[in-house]
């Protein structure tokens, strides 16, 4: 006897697939939304670490890492040895490296270290560590040529010299008068992120750089988020690639959730360490 096999429909096959479809649009948002939390997780360890090394520089120096001199510094070395304290040029993104499994680069010597890629500067919701080839513009120069620049997606407070990484001459932890839980240290960056790889004037003199905007930001205007509009760059405000907000490391080394919608003042009082003002009101 014949057995009638009987298959899918036309009509049942299209059911199928339009219920798969469906239950891949539920999933997905789900898919992205753990992708993004633990993205957002590795950048808030990124700032623990940082904030942590902080607190071993200022340990091991007496003194907090300094946000450096000029942004055509390069790394100073003393007789094959990194300086420390005001006599260091570099930023603090150098200056911290010890204390983030770094040392063999700062051993390495100053063109290694302007372009080394190291996970801990950079946000996973962004980008990858990422360094790009350009002339160098140090003054000494360091290849004569063309040299290779690591970037950050971190940066210090603040470009007001009101906060706690000031330029040339480094604080120490007892200035932080507002309390070390209220005075922001470190934060994400605002960038644009159109124009990444590229050099743009907040994106184009690395993770070492001395006073420059690469590193430091203000606090004067609360944070804005990523943005992709071609002409522009970050325009010296932290933000980030996150949705709602950016964290930020503390001098505690504490790390907050800052959203976009902070008050401007509250922000503003958060990056001076000694205005008498607790970042609350």
């Amino acid at each position: 006897m014949n057995t009638l096999r009987r298959g899918f429909t036309l009509v049942e096959l299209l059911v199928v697939i339009a219920i798969i479809g469906v239950l891949i649009a539920l999933l997905l948002p789900a898919v992205q939304a753990a992708r993004e939390s633990a993205r957002r997780s590795q950048c808030i360890n990124n700032l623990k670490q940082i904030g942590l090394a902080f607190h071993n520089h200022e340990s091991s120096h007496n003194v907090l890492p300094s946000g450096g001199w000029e942004w055509d510094s390069p790394p100073t070395y003393e007789g094959g040895v990194a300086a420390t304290g005001k006599e260091q040029r570099a930023g603090w993104g150098f200056q911290i490296l010890p204390y983030v499994e770094g040392q063999s680069i700062v051993d390495a010597g100053p063109v290694a270290a302007v372009g080394a890629t190291l996970p801990v500067f950079f946000c996973a919701s962004r980008r990858s560590p990422q360094s790009f080839q350009r002339e160098d513009k140090f003054d000494p120069p360091l290849t004569g040529g063309m040299i290779r620049y690591g970037m950050t997606d971190y940066a210090a407070s603040n470009r007001e010299q009101l906060g706690v990484v000031r330029r040339y001459d480094p604080l120490r932890m007892a200035k932080i008068v507002d309390g070390t839980s209220h005075s922001l240290l470190a934060s994400e960056k605002r960038m644009n992120v159109a124009r990444l790889g590229e050099p743009q004037d907040d994106d184009n003199e690395g993770y070492t750089v001395g006073w420059n905007e690469d590193t430091i930001r203000k606090t004067s205007d609360p944070p804005e988020p990523d943005h992709v509009e071609r002409g522009d760059d970050g325009e010296k405000l932290f933000g980030s690639s996150h949705t709602g907000g950016v964290n930020a490391v503390m001098a505690d080394g504490s790390v907050q959730w800052v959203g976009y919608d902070i008050d401007g003042k509250v922000f503003h009082a958060m990056g001076n360490i000694a205005d008498d003002k607790i970042a609350r009101e």
